[in-house]
C-alpha cells in the first residue's frame, strides 16, 4: 500500500428521488461513472466532525447544496483501490440538503440527475459498491420509499 485516501460521499434524497452526478472525463479516477457527490479529506487539519464537514463541503462544491453537520448521518463504509492506493469510502445520507443542484465545476462534474431508486440501479453507470451503498441507506432510513 502507497497511500490511504479518505472519501467521503453524501447520498441526497428529496421525496422518492437521490442527487446522482456523473464524473467527468476529466477525472483521476471513474469518469463517465454515475455515483453520489462527494470527495477527499482534507489532509493536515485537525478538526471534530471531520467526516460530515467534508460531507458538507463537498455537497457545496460540486453540485452547491447546503446541509448542516447535523444532517447528515451515517450509511456504511467500504475500501477499494486506485492503484496502488487504498480508498476508505465513507457514505452519508441526508433528505435536508438545500438549495438548487447545478453542476458547478465541468471538470468535476459533467452532469447531475435526480434520479430514482430503481433507475439507478439499472443504470449501467452505476458502480456495484454504489449500489450497495444506496440500498443499505434505503434500508437505514426510517421513511423507507
Amino acid at each position: 500500500m502507497e497511500n490511504m485516501i479518505v472519501n467521503v460521499e453524501v447520498i441526497a434524497r428529496r421525496g422518492d428521488r437521490y442527487l446522482t452526478i456523473v464524473r467527468s472525463d476529466d477525472e483521476d479516477f471513474g469518469g463517465g461513472w454515475l455515483c453520489f457527490p462527494g470527495g477527499k479529506l482534507d489532509p493536515g487539519i485537525a478538526e471534530m466532525h471531520a467526516i460530515e464537514l467534508t460531507g458538507q463541503r463537498e455537497l457545496m462544491e460540486e453540485v452547491g447544496l447546503h446541509v448542516t453537520v447535523e444532517d447528515l448521518t451515517y450509511v456504511e463504509s467500504h475500501t477499494f483501490l486506485i492503484e496502488r492506493d487504498t480508498c476508505l469510502d465513507i457514505v452519508l445520507f441526508t433528505d435536508a440538503a438545500s438549495g438548487t443542484a447545478i453542476a458547478i465545476d465541468p471538470a468535476e462534474v459533467a452532469g447531475l440527475h435526480w434520479l430514482t431508486a430503481e433507475e439507478i440501479m439499472s443504470d449501467p453507470r452505476v458502480q456495484e459498491f454504489t449500489r450497495t451503498s444506496l440500498r443499505l441507506a434505503i434500508e437505514k432510513q426510517p421513511s423507507n420509499i
